[in-house]
């Protein structure tokens, strides 16, 4: 099973790239980079909506109100990171961007795991992980050097 979740993970770790490079060439022909971050949202919300009513459908409960307000900020992240993209793909490149998206995502992840924050079993950072950091930094070093 470890081995399709690992598939899975690099699947998707392929599309982002991907989907970077198709909503720069979006912003191109509709002229603005919110406006193209925008119809990518409303194409993958309307797929999603679709996915949720044949899976299991929408129950709205009352966890859904008192749940923290972070929660909801999902969304709001998710809106910055496709902007970004968007607009660092045309000026530094596919291959800069999700290098240094990656950067930020593994010393984020560290955190969260380090501090449990937002939820997250703790999980403390150790030698063996700050090398793993320090490698992938180097190699985003190499990546936007050469």
């Amino acid at each position: 099973m470890i081995i399709v979740l690992i598939l899975f993970a690099l699947i998707a770790g392929m599309a982002l790239p991907t989907q970077f490079s198709i909503n720069a060439q979006l912003r191109t022909l509709v002229g603005s980079p919110i406006l193209a971050s925008t119809i990518s949202f409303i194409v993958g919300s309307i797929a999603l909506l679709i996915l949720s009513f044949f899976n299991h459908g929408i129950k709205v409960s009352k966890d859904w109100i008192e749940a923290p307000w972070w929660v909801w900020t999902g969304g709001l992240l998710g809106a910055f990171y496709v902007v970004a993209t968007v607009v660092l793909i045309p000026r530094i490149g596919a291959a800069s961007t999700v290098a240094f998206i990656l950067t930020g995502q593994i010393i984020a992840s560290v955190l969260i795991d380090h501090f449990g924050l937002l939820g997250v079993h703790v999980q403390p950072v150790n030698f063996y992980k700050l090398i793993g950091v320090s490698l992938i930094i180097i190699g985003v070093y190499f990546v936007q050097k050469y």
